[in-house]
């Protein structure tokens, strides 16, 4: 694909939609196969990670379409390095993985600065690593396979439909907790 084909303005909304979709769709699995309201009602878990039924929790969706603008403010000055070479998709996992997992700049769990300056256990911190790496790597071949595919339009109604089901549901499981309370 040309390099000057790949816009800003279209990237951004690309990247905003397969962030939020994917951070949903992994987290959601997550949540359930690794039993993240046990984990995080650990004594050492709880002055790190809110509830899982914390509304801040619940409306964590409604705030990835900003984390997805970031990413891809990122991820264009590189665009030729991962949409144009045909393996791109594992440079961008990779960056991912390496800048924000791994060598984040704060003492996230797993990460190398997690694992020194915070008092989480080690197997605590790992147990939420596969959820980090595969959501990094459907994002990056998530997003690098919609950008080089752009007349896919089965693709394209397919996320965004997905994307206003993500967020709907967030909304939907904050009114409902709120009128409960």
């Amino acid at each position: 694909m040309p390099d000057d084909r790949v816009r800003l303005l279209e990237l951004t909304v690309k990247t905003v939609v397969v962030h939020t979709v994917t951070y949903f769709c992994v987290g959601a699995t997550a949540l359930f196969l690794l039993d993240y309201p046990t984990l995080y009602s650990r004594p050492d878990m709880t002055g790190f990670m809110r509830q899982t039924t914390d509304p801040m929790v619940m409306a964590g969706p409604l705030f990835q379409p900003v984390r997805g603008a970031v990413f891809a403010l990122a991820i264009y000055p590189l665009r030729r390095a991962f949409f144009e070479r045909k393996n791109g998709w594992l440079l961008l996992w990779w960056a991912l993985v390496a800048f924000g997992i791994i060598s984040t700049f704060g003492p996230a769990p797993a990460s190398l600065e997690g694992l020194v300056y915070t008092r989480i256990s080690v197997l605590h911190q790992l147990v939420g690593l596969p959820e980090t790496i595969f959501q990094a790597l459907a994002l990056a071949f998530g997003l690098t396979y919609w950008v080089n595919h752009p007349s896919n339009r089965w693709l394209t109604w397919t996320m965004c439909a997905a994307f206003v089901a993500v967020l709907l549901l967030s909304i939907t499981a904050l009114v409902s907790t709120q009128r409960a309370a």
